[in-house]
């Protein structure tokens, strides 16, 4: 069964508007959508290799704005939205963590969470109600995300038909440590 989703999610990346999905969650992911970009990013670099600095590019822009709208939100929005994303995203007790990182150092700060599996909404949304510098902000996310997503498009760009057939000789045991990893991520995301 899982194999048979395999196959479709790489046709699926080969479809015309894939790109505008992957430009979408990379958008929402960093302002309020819990869902990170990663997977759309990997299943579509899994299947077409050649064009996977592309689609990191793709997610870095995008994850790069959407930080912009979560500043935004916690700037202009926070006193009207706050139960909200307490109640369905973040806890609370995360949120005024971040906000002591900031007073610490906010660049380095968003700098590591950009790069990192960390809900990063809860620090572009953090940034704007603790009013750090939006320079930091978007200076930060584009250095972070850029890295993340280019560091996983670059292994498929450079070894893509390998990774491929890597992936397809073990594909039972990476789905076994892939859901691992998924719960492990959920427990943090609970955590925080």
């Amino acid at each position: 069964m899982l194999k048979a989703l395999y196959t479709k999610l790489l046709k699926w990346a080969e479809h015309k508007y894939s790109i505008y999905l992957l430009a979408f969650v990379s958008f929402i992911e960093a302002s309020f959508f819990p869902v990170p970009p990663d997977p759309i990013l990997l299943t579509m670099c899994l299947g077409r290799p050649k064009r996977s600095l592309w689609y990191a590019l793709i997610c870095s822009v995008f994850s790069v704005l959407g930080a912009i709208l979560g500043y935004y939100i916690g700037y202009y929005l926070w006193n009207s939205v706050h139960e909200f994303f307490f109640e369905y995203l973040f806890k609370e007790s995360s949120f005024n963590y971040v906000g002591e990182l900031y007073h610490q150092n906010s660049f380095l700060t968003i700098l590591t969470a950009a790069f990192t599996p960390i809900p990063f909404k809860v620090f572009t949304i953090a940034g704007g109600v603790f009013k750090i510098p939006l320079f930091d902000l978007i200076i930060a996310s584009a250095i972070g995300r850029s890295a993340r997503f280019f560091i996983e498009g670059g292994l498929f760009y450079f070894f893509g038909p390998s990774i491929k057939v890597f992936i397809e000789k073990y594909f039972n045991l990476l789905t076994i440590l892939f859901t691992v990893l998924i719960i492990g991520v959920v427990v943090i995301y609970k955590i925080l």
